[in-house]
């Protein structure tokens, strides 16, 4: 079955991984992430809820614009965020940037009339930056103790609202680590975290995986506050 999903993402940032599809001439910004998304929505029964490339929303007013993406998240039952170096620009207050209050109202349940919006499902799609890197956000620690290493979320580089419903499982699984280190098994956080090069080649997978953790929303402490 397929599931109406939103993506919130910056735009122009140019600090990502080159793609084939982007123009001679151009710089690929995290909009064409966004156009490669969308091919492979396009070969299944998923539907992109988010502006389509070619949607000019510039020449209305922000509370216009707001309305209008409180429209597209309503009517969504999953959120993808991509999460890109320069997402944040660090110099702006986070609620005077679009992806917080995005992220905000996908995790609100809304009543409209006689129907309720549910919380959305959310996934954080991390980008490669331009040396096709990871590091930046997922870090891999290879440990000499550890048959398959572990992974260092760089959660103090993301928007609140995203870090605050990460590791937000009530109840965690851990799993013993010699090192030190704080090992979570399966999904301790509301809000997972994944490479693009693992998303993009199964996408219906993880939209699957993110409505089973819609689902199981009363396991987590959701903030939604930006």
């Amino acid at each position: 079955m397929g599931h109406k999903i939103f993506i919130s993402y910056k735009y122009g940032d140019m600090s990502v991984k080159r793609l084939a599809r982007t123009p001679l001439g151009e710089r690929t910004i995290v909009r064409h992430y966004v156009d490669e998304l969308q091919d492979r929505l396009d070969r299944t029964d998923h539907i992109n809820k988010g502006e389509l490339d070619g949607e000019d929303l510039s020449h209305f007013k922000d509370s216009t614009i707001k309305s209008k993406l409180r429209d597209k998240i309503y009517d969504s039952s999953v959120t993808v965020v991509l999460v890109s170096p320069n997402m944040k620009e660090v110099w702006r207050a986070e609620e005077e940037q679009w992806i917080p209050w995005e992220v905000s109202y996908s995790l609100r349940e809304v009543t409209r009339g006689d129907r309720t919006s549910r919380m959305n499902g959310v996934l954080a799609v991390v980008l490669p930056d331009v040396n096709g890197r990871y590091d930046y956000m997922l870090e891999h620690n290879s440990c000499p103790l550890c048959q398959n290493g572990c992974t260092t979320w760089h959660t103090d580089k993301l928007f609140r609202i995203l870090r605050d419903n990460m590791f937000n499982q009530y109840v965690k699984t851990k799993s013993d680590c010699r090192m030190a280190r704080n090992i979570y098994l399966g999904y301790a956080s509301y809000i997972h975290m994944i490479k693009w090069e693992d998303f993009i080649v199964n996408v219906n997978f993880w939209v699957e995986e993110v409505e089973k953790l819609r689902g199981d929303k009363d396991f987590y402490d959701i903030r939604v506050n930006v």
